[in-house]
């Protein structure tokens, strides 16, 4: 058994905590996690040599022979998950927690681009939204530092944001949607909205408030357990918000009639953008900041980005992909003010769908026959099921793909670039 008290002044004696050993280590709490093929402990000389000020590992033998520099515990990661929660329950702050299945991380990004315009935040980094994820940024809040957090919260089975949240213990929740991702690990659709719902069952437990995203069917019935609960953005909802256009970029009416035009591009965008909005007034942000956040926000993770190469218009939208999110980005991009002969959609397998996987995207290649879209490259060997059309080229590796390209290099083009992370899609940016 691990003395968290004793763990909790190793912690607050440090810096920052690390579980990767190859980065630099100034200070740090080093937790020895293991992997697939490897025992932590190994490399916690390594990063106590780079600086760690101390480790946390699973060979007794170890602590007990160095104890100024060791801890013994049985299961590092799950003490590394004990001490963030040990850390959050000293916190007397609000925490925002958001999850959904799609949008999460430009929705975190986007709260935290509006709430800080008036509080100090701290937020989920990147995608660091799993069970080691979470931990670390909730062990990265400083109390005195930072007025409130933003914990996103990801899963792929069900029980899992349960977990995070009683991690994390959210005073606020969020859930952009519901929709066809990860359907291999949750069992379907009413399986996504068991798993990702758990977070607004947890906060019916501790009193909390519920962000609830009314355009979702779903979602409202799914919030009733909550007791208190802020709507966006239909006309009758507590913040309401209006789609104005999306030709190419994002312009929405916020619900004290500004208009905003974001720097994102897709109508897919606008709930979330809708939801930073009521996130922010909820904890009082002026509006002329929420605007001013929301229009000055610039993505730059692959997600919804507007590139504009040597010769062509490019939405690069490579960091995931799942059946809702690719029906909705090729929607939103066949809606673009140009001629559909001048449009090329670059598509790449959709991960973790399971059984589902071959029906799923022999629908994206159904929907892209009824978009008659110009120039159709579907990538990887389950986007095969997509190939419904003779014209549509297919090409079960990346560099065959890449190869098509550079024989055919498109010039003068708007181009839809979006695939699963695994594809890795962003790398055929420079080939367009």
């Amino acid at each position: 058994m691990v003395d968290l008290a004793a763990l909790y002044a190793r912690y607050r004696e440090c810096s920052a905590v690390s579980t990767d050993s190859r980065q630099p280590q100034p200070n740090t709490l080093f937790f020895a996690l293991n992997g697939p093929s490897f025992r932590g402990r190994d490399f916690a000389p390594q990063a106590l040599a780079a600086g760690a000020r101390h480790a946390v590992v699973d060979d007794a033998a170890l602590a007990a022979q160095d104890p100024e520099c060791y801890t013994y515990a049985p299961d590092p990661l799950a003490t590394l998950q004990e001490l963030a929660q040990y850390h959050r329950r000293q916190l007397i702050i609000p925490v925002l927690g958001i999850t959904g299945s799609n949008g999460k991380t430009t929705t975190k990004e986007l709260c935290y681009a509006v709430l800080s315009r008036r509080y100090r935040v701290q937020y989920t980094r990147g995608n660091l939204n799993n069970h080691i994820g979470v931990p670390l940024t909730l062990l990265s809040i400083r109390p005195g530092e930072h007025e409130l957090a933003i914990i996103e919260m990801g899963a792929n089975h069900q029980g899992e944001i349960d977990l995070l949240s009683r991690l994390a213990e959210p005073t606020h929740g969020l859930i952009t949607n519901i929709g066809k991702a990860h359907l291999e690990g949750f069992g379907g659709v009413e399986g996504i909205a068991k798993g990702k719902s758990e977070l607004f069952r947890f906060l019916a437990t501790v009193g909390g408030l519920a962000f609830v995203n009314t355009q979702d069917a779903r979602l409202p019935g799914l919030a009733v357990v909550v007791p208190t609960c802020v709507t966006y953005p239909g006309p009758a909802d507590t913040y309401p918000a209006e789609l104005v256009s999306a030709n190419p970029n994002v312009v929405l009416r916020l619900y004290n009639g500004l208009e905003v035009e974001a720097q994102i591009t897709g109508a897919y965008n606008f709930a979330n953008l809708a939801a930073a909005a009521a996130v922010g007034a909820h904890f009082g942000v002026p509006p002329a900041d929420i605007a001013e956040a929301l229009a000055s926000y610039n993505p730059s993770n692959n997600r919804s980005q507007l590139v504009r190469t040597s010769h062509n218009h490019v939405v690069l939208d490579a960091y995931n992909a799942n059946p809702s999110s690719m029906s909705a980005a090729l929607h939103s991009f066949a809606s673009r003010p140009a001629p559909a002969a001048d449009k090329v959609v670059i598509l790449g397998d959709m991960f973790e769908l399971g059984e589902e996987s071959a029906v799923e995207h022999r629908g994206i290649g159904e929907l892209l026959h009824s978009l008659a879209l110009g120039t159709v490259v579907l990538v990887g060997p389950e986007m095969r099921h997509a190939a419904t059309s003779p014209a549509f080229h297919h090409f079960a590796t990346k560099p065959e793909a890449a190869a098509w390209l550079q024989a055919h290099p498109p010039r003068g083009r708007h181009i839809l670039i979006k695939g699963s992370r695994g594809m890795g899609l962003e790398t055929l940016l420079e080939l367009v």
